[in-house]
C-alpha cells in the first residue's frame, strides 16, 4: 500500500470513530451537537448585558425593601414628632425629617411595600386576563376574534388615568385595604389590552406550526392544544409586556395616590409622600426628592429590565 492510501485510510477510520487522527484529541467529526434553544439564546444574550443586571439588581433591592424593610432602617416611620420638623439628618434618619417629624428615609422604604404591591398584583391579574383574551381571539379566530378585538379596541381607547380617577371617585370607603384593591382591580381592569393583543399575535402564530397540526392530528382537543402547545409560547412575549406595565402601574398608583384618589393616610406610599412635600416644599425640599428618587428609579429598573428581556427574546435583534 502506497503512503497516499495509508494516509486516506488512516482518516477515514478516524472519521467512522467520531475522532481526530491524534491521540487524545477531543471529539471533533461525528460529535454530536446540543440542541439550541431560544430561552438559551436569550440567557446568554442577558448575561452579557450590563443593562440587565443593573436593573435586576434595582428590582430585587426594591422587593427586598418591600419584603422585608426592617433590613434597610431602624427607625418607624410612624414615629413622628412635632418638635423635629424639618430637621437635619440625624441618628438613623440620614435624609432628615419631614413637616410632621417623621423619619423622611423610613418612610421611603417602607413606602415601597405598597407601591410594589400594587403594581405586583395589578401584572398579575393584568396577565391573567389578556392570557384567557388573547389566547381565545388568536386560537378560535373568526367571528370569536372579531368580538375580542373590538372589545380591546375600546377599551384601549380609553385613557387609562382619567377613567382610573372617574372610577377611584366613585368608592367612598376609608378601609386601606378596600381601597388598595380597587386601586389593583381599576389599573388591571383598564390594563390589559396592550397585553392582550401580543398574546393574541403569538397565538396566531403558534397555531400554525407543524408541532400543533401534529397534535391536532392525534386527536388533542382544543384545551390540551391551547394548554401544551400554545400557552408557552405565548408566556415570553406576554411576561416582557407585563414586566415593563409593572413599572407603569407603580408610576399610575403613585399619580393617584398624588391627586387624593389612590392610597390614602395612614398608608405610606410613595404618592402620599410625594404630595405631601409638594406642599411644604419651600421649608425643606428632602421630603419631597427622596420619596421621587424612589419612585423614579423603581419604575426605570421595571422599563429597563423589561427592554433588555424583549431585546433578548427578539430574533431580529440577534
Amino acid at each position: 500500500m502506497s503512503d497516499f492510501e495509508t494516509v486516506a485510510a488512516t482518516e477515514n477510520q478516524a472519521a467512522r470513530r467520531g475522532v481526530s487522527g491524534e491521540p487524545g484529541a477531543p471529539n471533533q467529526i461525528g460529535a454530536p451537537q446540543k440542541a439550541r434553544s431560544l430561552a438559551g439564546d436569550a440567557w446568554r444574550d442577558l448575561r452579557r448585558n450590563p443593562i440587565f443586571w443593573i436593573s435586576l439588581t434595582l428590582v430585587v433591592l426594591v422587593a427586598a425593601m418591600a419584603a422585608v424593610p426592617s433590613l434597610f432602617t431602624a427607625n418607624d416611620p410612624r414615629d413622628c414628632l412635632l418638635s423635629r420638623q424639618h430637621d437635619g439628618a440625624s441618628g438613623g434618619a440620614i435624609f432628615g425629617y419631614d413637616f410632621q417629624g417623621c423619619d423622611t428615609y423610613a418612610r421611603a422604604v417602607y413606602g415601597a411595600r405598597a407601591s410594589l404591591l400594587v403594581g405586583a398584583l395589578s401584572a398579575l391579574l393584568t396577565g391573567i386576563i389578556a392570557l384567557v383574551v388573547g389566547m381565545v381571539a388568536g386560537y378560535f379566530g373568526r367571528w370569536v376574534d372579531a368580538v375580542l378585538s373590538r372589545v380591546i379596541d375600546i377599551v384601549l381607547g380609553i385613557p387609562l388615568l382619567l377613567a382610573a380617577i372617574v372610577l377611584l371617585k366613585r368608592v367612598s370607603t376609608s378601609s386601606d385595604n378596600v381601597r388598595l384593591f380597587a386601586v389593583i382591580f381599576v389599573l388591571a381592569v383598564l390594563g390589559w389590552t396592550t397585553a392582550a393583543r401580543v398574546v393574541r399575535s403569538s397565538v396566531i402564530t403558534a397555531k400554525e406550526q407543524d408541532y400543533v397540526a401534529a397534535a391536532r392530528m392525534l386527536g388533542a382537543g382544543n384545551g390540551r392544544i391551547m394548554w401544551r402547545h400554545i400557552l408557552p409560547n405565548a408566556l415570553a412575549p406576554a411576561i416582557v409586556v407585563l414586566t415593563i406595565a409593572l413599572g407603569s402601574f407603580i408610576a399610575a398608583e403613585a399619580t393617584l395616590s398624588f391627586l387624593g384618589i389612590g392610597l390614602k393616610a395612614p398608608t405610606i406610599s410613595w404618592g402620599i409622600d410625594i404630595d405631601a412635600g409638594r406642599v411644604h416644599m419651600r421649608e425643606s425640599a428632602t421630603p419631597l426628592v427622596v420619596p421621587s428618587a424612589f419612585l423614579a428609579l423603581t419604575v426605570l429598573a421595571f422599563i429597563m429590565l423589561g427592554d433588555a428581556i424583549r431585546d433578548a427574546f427578539d430574533p431580529k435583534l440577534r
